[in-house]
């Protein structure tokens, strides 16, 4: 998933697809240890995702703090 997709998707959106990815995340890894995983790549790929929209989620969370001190000051 890019950075920009994400963006674009609201705060609850963003944590349904965080809770998505880490139900496809548990699976990728049991059946890693089953033996029955034939793309390693993915559980790697998955990580990154939800890494990616957690930075995001992130960095909205800073912008709007960062937004409310300067509307408190002013």
């Amino acid at each position: 998933m890019k950075a920009n997709d994400i963006r674009g998707l609201s705060k609850d959106e963003m944590m349904i697809k965080v809770n998505e990815m880490k139900e496809e995340l548990f699976n990728l890894r049991f059946q890693n240890t089953v033996g029955q995983l034939e793309n390693q790549q993915k559980m790697k790929k998955t990580k990154r995702d939800i890494a990616r929209i957690k930075t995001i989620m992130n960095e909205h969370s800073k912008a709007a703090i960062t937004e409310a001190a300067t509307t408190e000051k002013e």
